[in-house]
């Protein structure tokens, strides 16, 4: 049995590059090795599924650190605004939320997931689940996937879409890079993103700051000479281990890349009152301070930040609850300030690969056509996903780069097939 396009893997990319061969008229199998497709899909978003993003192209591609802007070619064909049409045509009303990330009216990952599989079945592609790929043969005209059964299915082009590393209970463990390998490709160093990053901090340690959580800090990256390499603002949580939360997964990979250089450790700089002019806190709180000299420094500077963080300042400045406004220095004050506005501590490491929302690293962006996502070393063999060495933060990114780089895959997979029909 000859297939016009094989895609391995039922993921995002996969669902999309399937859909996409069998609109251009390829006759399409998809082979899944788990149970269920969409795994990935039925998860994100916190099982709401945050299909792509409506901020402007510009912008969603430098919400794409890694390799984003290899995607301007295949955005000039298919982009965000074209994954809402998409989705909106196959009747999942979508809705803005913000940072302008698009969810399902239903508020159903699953609704997502249904609309894509009824989408595969009305197209008559040719669905294989629970069936692992072994191995795939690739020839002069035509290529053989070998599944674990010893099975062979032959077939004129291949879309490898068998996803990176991360979250591997949905299935995701590797496997296509053997595969991309075969054909000679170069698989960059893996990597987690996305990911919590772990300290050794006596305050981590001893677990002081355990379990508390900051609105809206900016929290920043520094190079080992303490120059910035990233920051962003938003909310951060410190754990048993380290610290988590959005702007910590958004700075890991920065920081992660860091520990890749060989360095022990990187600075980290949260500044848990980004909005407010250092000096400016310093004086209201001298003011305040003249005005109340009875009254307890720490009833006055009470509110500022978190009762904990505060506390643990307070602490560190050899502040006691009782001290008294008059008995605290101006200097005391302003290392307060400055500790408030300049919390600097290291971070050693990171969740493992496993344990990440993203894989970086993958399938070397420079051996793909950007605007097919062909393979520049094999005939007949495209990728999409997260197999691909590119790799975004989340809010929608990465779903946006699948289904962006399985809409190209599978469309031109299905070209190049049609273009091949005397030798099958």
């Amino acid at each position: 049995m000859t297939y016009d396009v094989i895609v391995i893997g039922g993921g995002p990319s996969g669902l999309m590059a399937a859909i996409s061969a069998a609109e251009h008229g390829a006759k399409t199998m998809l082979l899944e090795k788990g149970k269920k497709l969409g795994k990935k899909l039925a998860i994100s978003g916190g099982g709401r599924c945050n299909v792509t993003n409506r901020l402007p192209q510009e912008e969603v591609i430098k919400h794409i650190p890694g390799n984003g802007k290899f995607l301007y070619s295949a955005f000039s064909v298919f982009n965000n605004y074209d994954i809402i049409d998409f989705f909106e045509n196959m009747g999942v009303a979508l809705k803005e939320e913000d940072h302008g990330r698009m969810f399902p009216v239903s508020n159903s990952a699953q609704s997502v997931v249904n609309a894509l599989i009824d989408k595969l079945n009305e197209l008559h592609v040719n669905i294989k689940m629970n069936t692992k790929v072994e191995a795939v043969h690739y020839d002069d005209t035509k290529h053989t996937v070998i599944l674990e059964n010893g099975e062979k299915i032959h077939t004129k082009s291949i879309v490898i879409a068998a996803g990176g590393k991360a979250v591997p209970h949905t299935g995701s463990t590797g496997d296509g890079y053997a595969w991309a390998k075969k054909a000679g490709h170069t698989i960059t160093e893996l990597y987690p993103t996305e990911v919590a990053l772990t300290s050794k901090e006596p305050f981590i340690q001893n677990k002081s700051l355990q379990g508390l959580s900051l609105r809206d800090v900016a929290l920043s990256v520094l190079n080992k000479k303490g120059k910035q390499i990233i920051t962003h603002q938003m909310d951060m949580l410190f754990t048993h281990f380290g610290i988590s939360g959005p702007a910590v997964l958004r700075c890991s990979q920065f920081v992660v890349k860091e520990l890749m250089k060989g360095n022990k450790q990187v600075p980290i700089l949260l500044d848990a009152l980004p909005d407010k002019n250092e000096e400016k806190l310093v004086q209201n709180l001298l003011v305040t301070m003249e005005e109340n000299p009875k009254k307890s420094f720490k009833n006055v500077i009470k509110g500022i930040v978190p009762e904990r963080l505060l506390n643990y300042i307070l602490a560190q400045n050899n502040v006691t609850d009782e001290q008294k406004c008059a008995n605290v220095s101006k200097e005391t004050v302003r290392s307060i300030v400055h500790t408030i506005k300049n919390f600097h501590f290291h971070v050693h490491g990171s969740l493992p690969l496993e344990k990440a929302f993203v894989t970086g690293g993958g399938v070397s962006i420079k051996e793909i056509v950007p605007n097919t996502m062909q393979s520049k070393l094999m005939h007949g063999l495209y990728f999409c996903g997260e197999i691909l060495d590119i790799h975004g933060y989340t809010g929608g990114y990465n779903i946006t780069s699948a289904l962006v780089t399985g809409r190209l895959a599978g469309m031109n997979a299905a070209t190049e097939a049609s273009y091949m029909v005397y030798d099958s």
